[in-house]
């Protein structure tokens, strides 16, 4: 499925990817180049009006690392969620700190889900 977005928003992804945080640069190690059961994952990925810290495509799936930015955007998060969700976006959510703390529970969660909502065909 083609995902359109606004086109300023490609240059801004790009500054975000060069200024990824250390919980974005762990996780990314373990997503990148097909390593998730041989899924393909983009890093700050523009669909809509947004931009997903991790999206894979074929499993129309983000994956969102919330840290202390998105201590007080509550509510736009939520929006923002449940506007790519109208897409068919599912999420996966974790915190900064679990993902520095536990980085290997949280790739055997992207995993768990990849298994658990395999595309069919």
């Amino acid at each position: 499925m083609k995902l359109w977005y606004v086109p300023g928003l490609k240059r801004l992804a790009r500054e975000l990817r060069n200024h990824s945080t250390l919980s974005e640069i762990l996780l990314w190690r373990h997503l990148k180049g097909r390593q998730r059961d041989g899924f393909e994952f983009h890093r700050q990925k523009p669909v809509d009006r947004y931009i997903l810290d991790f999206f894979s495509n074929d499993l129309m799936l983000a994956v969102e690392i919330d840290g202390c930015s998105h201590k007080f955007k509550g509510g736009d998060d939520e929006t923002r969620q449940r506007t790519l969700e109208r897409l068919g976006i599912r999420f996966l959510r974790f915190h900064d700190r679990e993902v520095k703390a536990n980085l290997n529970g949280v790739v055997q969660a992207v995993d768990t889900w990849i298994e658990a909502n395999r595309p069919k065909g």
